[in-house]
């Protein structure tokens, strides 16, 4: 009986169902009611709203009104006592949690003041949080550039900064695609920059990567760059300094030429291409880490099979290995050129 009253009519005495309230309002009414108008509300036994009349079982009387309603205020009163407790704890607990967060900031030293690593939801913070490290930046920006030929409004977008740090005496280096080379409004940016910025080209680069003196740097967080990482502590900034100073060294300064392959018909670009497809790599992913369209990247494959003799992927696969085009692209033999410890940036 009781599961299922409790199936039917799940409620309080504070809150009875349509068909409860007449019978009980009856009962009061009347003094009683037959027990088999409870039937259909079995939850007036349940709640002790009703119980048998020990003169006669055949019927039920209420419970007074006033009896209820004392029941109901001691419930009410256990509740709120309930909540109160519940309410400081959660205080105490709070408490407790800040306590612990002003001891982390107080022994923190002052090479890790602020957050370590901070997330930048959406454009306009972003741009706030460069325009911040541009400002308090006194030395060095070191930038890595993914993708292809710059395009003017990417140029442009973060001119100001650039300008400013110039202003300053801030260096700047940057780290493009080899694929760059061929736009003019880098050329451009470039030319008007001056000797503030100096620039290098590689086959592939790592995402973008935006270094303020060694300190703090900017990443991606997502795939259309409308999240991005602001990351401060220090091992973290120094491993991304050393992943840079690395590439920097294997990279071809902009103003030299690139490395001839060794074979004729085949230029640098498409050897870049014949390691990747070596690789097992597809068009799309080869013409992504080259920072080409598709489009090009095919047509650079369509080439190189005519040079190579090849009739089919399968058979240029073969003809890339034998002669040699399997591996990574030659580069310039360069000495390593010793990095001051305060050296140049780029911020775009």
């Amino acid at each position: 009986m009781a599961g299922h009253g409790t199936e039917e009519h799940p409620h309080g005495a504070d809150r009875l169902c349509e068909a409860g309230d007449r019978v009980y309002s009856r009962a009061v009414r009347r003094g009683r009611v037959p027990r088999t108008d409870a039937g259909p509300v079995p939850c007036l036994l349940e709640l002790a709203l009703l119980h048998p009349d020990p003169d006669d079982m055949d019927w039920l009387v209420p419970t007074s009104p006033q009896e209820v309603m004392t029941r109901l205020l001691r419930g009410v009163y256990d509740e709120v006592r309930d909540s109160q407790r519940r309410v400081g704890s959660a205080v105490a607990a709070v408490e407790w949690y800040a306590g612990l967060g002003r001891q982390l900031q107080a022994s923190a030293a002052p090479s890790t003041e602020g957050t370590a690593i901070r997330v930048l939801d959406g454009l306009s913070r972003i741009q706030a949080a460069m325009d911040e490290a541009t400002e308090a930046c006194t030395t060095e920006v070191l930038t890595v550039q993914p993708g292809g030929i710059r395009r003017e409004a990417e140029l442009t977008e973060g001119l100001h900064r650039a300008v400013a740090l110039r202003g300053r005496g801030v260096r700047m280096r940057d780290l493009y695609t080899h694929v760059a080379r061929h736009g003019q409004g880098l050329l451009n940016y470039l030319e008007l920059m001056g000797d503030a910025v100096e620039a290098r080209t590689l086959d592939e680069v790592i995402d973008r990567l935006i270094l303020f003196d060694r300190t703090v740097a900017f990443i991606p967080a997502n795939a259309d760059r409308t999240m991005a990482l602001e990351l401060r502590h220090p091992a973290v900034v120094e491993y991304l300094v050393t992943v840079f100073e690395r590439l920097w060294r294997l990279a071809v300064p902009l103003t030299a030429a690139l490395p001839d392959t060794g074979i004729e018909g085949i230029s640098h670009r498409e050897q870049s291409i014949a390691a990747l497809l070596a690789e097992g790599h597809q068009d799309a992913v080869i013409a992504e880490r080259l920072g080409i369209s598709v489009r090009t990247c095919r047509a650079h494959i369509a080439r190189l099979s005519e040079t190579l003799g090849a009739v089919s992927r399968t058979q240029l696969g073969v003809r890339i290995a034998q002669v040699g085009l399997d591996g990574p692209p030659r580069t310039v033999d360069m000495p390593a050129v010793p990095v001051p410890d305060q050296e140049s940036p780029s911020v775009r």
